[in-house]
């Protein structure tokens, strides 16, 4: 899948949860916008622009080739988004809880909140 202003909200954010769980960064990146911010919610702003996004999911996936996130369950409220996810680093590794709040604007993901 690839992101298009025709997909509803949660399909975009299906789409790019799934080329995240592929660690595919080209189909990842896809599904923002050029200027899209992610932060934490109700506080600072950790990363701005598609490059830094794909900067920092790089690194990501290189330092755990094996990252999964398992939707838990999702609310969809107009251009809004907001997943509950476990995700696991590695089998036997890290895991722990998130809940993204995705913006979505013009057919690509806007802003992302993480609460965590």
């Amino acid at each position: 899948m690839t992101a298009n202003a025709a997909l509803g909200p949660a399909d975009i954010v299906q789409g790019q949860l799934d080329a995240y769980n592929a660690q595919d960064l080209d189909a990842f990146c896809a599904f923002y916008a050029d200027d899209a911010v992610l932060g934490a919610y109700n506080g600072e702003v950790a990363t701005v622009g598609l490059a830094a996004i794909r900067e920092r999911h790089a690194k990501l996936f290189a330092e755990f080739p094996q990252n999964k996130a398992e939707l838990k369950n999702r609310i969809v409220v107009g251009a809004h988004v907001i997943d509950h996810e476990q995700v696991l680093r590695a089998p036997g590794g890290e895991s722990f809880q998130v809940a993204p709040i995705y913006t979505l604007a013009g057919g690509k993901i806007a802003r992302v909140d993480f609460v965590k």
